[in-house]
């Protein structure tokens, strides 16, 4: 009884939120339209109007031409040493290469298509390439625990990207007969395409929550080497949803020949949860009127606030804060995606980011909490002993003399020959019967005599 009226009192709850929010975006709206400022009109000098009129060409200035220069420019010219490992087929020597300049990957990135145009058989080059992609018989998700093997399956997932670059570049595209895509190459990136498909098979994709380099891979290769007829498009398309979070996506879904296919992957896409992929491939597409970005954004938030509030009242606290964790990475998500497409105007972000605001600010108060909670260890001793002397501080130290004892310490335990008196003598008083003091001048007060001593010369 008790947990149908929470959750009647929940619903409730949840509906008046919504109503509030949509007023809220409303008013917003308004807001936001009324404030729009007209663009500005560019003003037309009359005398440039009549020179144009007249057919009076100004000239370029040296800006505009070097950026014409850069635009009638081919390809970036590689350096060197690229070009001659392409030149010499050094599949060993490319890989070393591009790991030993990871830094300046961007610019590598830049210069291999025009390096592999000067190797003698480009396809040839990029498929040795890929025989050390599944290096070992333990296979890997991602080349986890193995950063060298995921800098192999990165490098050639970008040589393989290069070539189909320029494959599609009218600019530097192939011309030789070389360079041409010949059946051997064919039926050897077929092979190699079998080998990746079962050992893709064998591992668990489902957690590369959308970014999955070896199903990218994968995909990349049937595209580069024109074999993707050797399998179905509906298998295919099971793929694309561990590769939805990749930039590369939409691009390889064109040169797959999949997009009639896209309206089922989005749809995917939305059902199991991943709102931001889809409406990046819905724009990618021009599917945005199919699949609503605004709505598809409220939809995914509601969802995930109603599960929130749903269990934050049976779950234990660390429950919860993954929960709001949950909560914030789709706020987050949410906002970078309304500032990409530019949505401000249906779906504004300023009751979004004080819900940001709140979770963070009560997630810091909660580790705040908790480390307060925790109790102070103990500090451990140098020396390892729970017994060792306090050591003096520096404040407790005195920069004059200690006065030296009248009756100098003896090595044994104890100084006297039989048992000490149950009481202290006097410090004036005669030495305890018979055992004479070390022989020494005393004064009156108990202070032993000093003499200056003579300088040496």
């Amino acid at each position: 009884m008790l947990e149908q009226q929470e959750a009647t009192v929940v619903a409730k709850e949840l509906t008046s939120l919504e109503r509030l929010q949509e007023k809220r975006d409303a008013a917003l709206a308004m807001i936001f339209s009324k404030s729009k400022l007209a663009l500005p009109v560019p003003a037309i000098n009359p005398m440039d109007k009549a020179l144009d009129n007249l057919g009076v060409k100004w000239p370029k200035l040296a800006s505009e031409e070097s950026m014409c220069l850069q635009v009638d420019s081919a390809a970036v010219k590689p350096r060197s040493e690229l070009v001659s490992l392409c030149e010499k087929m050094n599949v060993k020597g490319l890989h070393k290469f591009i790991s030993d300049n990871r830094k300046n990957l961007a610019t590598i990135r830049e210069e291999i298509p025009s390096a592999l145009k000067k190797a003698p058989h480009p396809y040839g080059l990029v498929l040795d390439s890929l025989e050390d992609f599944y290096a070992g018989d333990n296979l890997v998700l991602d080349g986890k625990k193995d950063g060298d093997l995921l800098g192999v399956r990165r490098t050639c997932l970008m040589l393989m990207e290069s070539l189909g670059q320029l494959q599609t570049d009218n600019i530097t595209r192939f011309s030789s007969e070389g360079h041409m895509l010949t059946t051997d190459i064919k039926e050897r990136a077929k092979k190699t395409a079998y080998e990746w498909k079962s050992k893709l098979d064998s591992l668990d994709i489902d957690a590369s929550n959308g970014n999955c380099l070896e199903a990218h891979a994968f995909l990349q290769l049937l595209a580069t080497f024109g074999i993707s007829a050797e399998y179905n498009e509906d298998d295919l398309c099971k793929l694309l949803p561990y590769v939805s979070r990749r930039r590369q996506t939409p691009e390889l879904c064109r040169l797959l020949g999949l997009s009639q296919k896209m309206p089922g992957v989005i749809g995917v896409l939305v059902e199991t949860g991943k709102p931001i992929d889809a409406i990046n491939l819905a724009y990618a597409f021009e599917l945005t009127e199919q699949f609503e970005p605004v709505q598809l954004l409220k939809a995914y938030l509601r969802d995930v606030k109603k599960v929130s509030h749903a269990k934050n009242a049976k779950m234990s606290s660390g429950a919860q804060n993954e929960m709001n964790e949950r909560e914030l990475s789709a706020l987050k998500a949410v906002i970078k995606c309304i500032e990409e497409h530019k949505l401000e105007e249906h779906y504004p972000v300023d009751p979004l980011q004080k819900r940001v605001l709140q979770l963070e600010k009560a997630k810091a108060d909660k580790r705040r909490a908790v480390e307060a909670a925790k109790p102070q260890s103990k500090r451990p001793r140098a020396n390892g002993s729970a017994f060792a002397p306090r050591a003096t501080s520096f404040g407790d130290k005195s920069f004059y003399p200690a006065t030296p004892e009248r009756h100098p310490s003896y090595p044994y335990e104890r100084q006297f020959v039989y048992g000490a008196e149950a009481h202290h003598p006097p410090m004036m008083s005669s030495a305890p019967y018979t055992i004479q003091p070390a022989p020494a001048p005393y004064y009156g007060n108990g202070y032993p005599v000093q003499y200056q001593v003579p300088y040496i010369h």
